[in-house]
Formats: structure tokens, C-alpha cells, sequence
């Protein structure tokens, strides 16, 4: 988008020109630069319920500028969560992609088994934590 400092009348418009080249720059950084961050909510229990949210929970991350990692949303894909090695081998791969993010999002008010192990390695690893409601609203803890 190029930005004319003239105007639709053909006079000179410095204001606008100034103010419409910084919304550009914004948009052109937003464009280049979004963090990963990892979404940590509930799979188990009601998990065609639990997936719905976790979709949710990614479109909020991208609507706000974030790139979002839900394993929960892809291993499941092709690994089977009943079985202990092969749920094993998907915590351990979420603890692998939660390293590449910059911070950890958990969502909502029940802790799985899952999240809790999550939440503990995001602490250990000193990895920054936000908390959400199921709402999206974000809570201090």
C-alpha cells in the first residue's frame, strides 16, 4: 500500500500522510512478527467438548496477534490416547514445542492430569504463564 501525502482534493496533507504511514508500519510489523504460544487446556473427559474449546482458545491467540500451539488439537491426530506409551510419547512432544514458545496460555477453571503436568514444567522451566477463563478473559493468579 503506498501513501499519498496529497489528499483526494490534491492538496498537500501532512497529518493524514503521517498518521496513515504509521498505521501502515504497524500493520507491515504485525505481519512480520507474531509469538508462538502454547495452549494448555483440557483433552480428556468430554473430549469432542474439550476440542471445540481448544479450537476456540487457538482463534482467540491468532485474532490477538499470537501464534498458536495446541498439541492436544494435533497428536491425537495419529496417536491414541488410551494407550499409556503412546499418550507418554505425546506429553513428551507437547514438552518439546512448548520449549519453541514464548509463553504458556492455560484455559479454564478445571486442571486436567495433563495441564497440571503442563503448568509444572511451564514453572520449571521458568516459562512466562498466563491464565484465561473458558471465556477468554484473562485472570491474574
Amino acid at each position: 500500500m503506498s501513501i499519498d501525502k496529497y489528499n483526494s482534493e490534491g492538496y498537500y496533507d501532512p497529518t493524514a500522510y503521517e498518521a496513515m504511514s504509521i498505521i501502515e508500519k504497524e500493520e507491515r510489523a504485525l505481519r512480520a512478527f507474531r509469538p508462538i504460544i502454547y495452549i494448555c487446556s483440557p483433552f480428556s473427559g468430554d473430549v469432542e467438548g474439550n476440542v471445540k474449546a481448544a479450537q476456540c482458545y487457538s482463534r482467540y491467540a491468532v485474532d490477538n496477534g499470537y501464534i498458536p500451539v495446541a498439541p492436544h488439537l494435533l497428536f491425537p491426530q495419529f496417536l491414541n490416547d488410551d494407550n499409556p506409551a503412546e499418550r507418554q510419547l505425546g506429553l513428551f512432544f507437547g514438552n518439546a514445542l512448548m520449549s519453541k514458545c514464548s509463553e504458556v496460555w492455560v484455559f479454564g477453571s478445571i486442571i486436567s492430569a495433563g495441564m497440571e503436568a503442563e503448568i509444572k514444567r511451564a514453572k520449571w522451566k521458568n516459562y512466562r504463564l498466563r491464565y484465561f477463563t473458558e471465556n477468554c478473559e484473562e485472570v491474574q493468579v
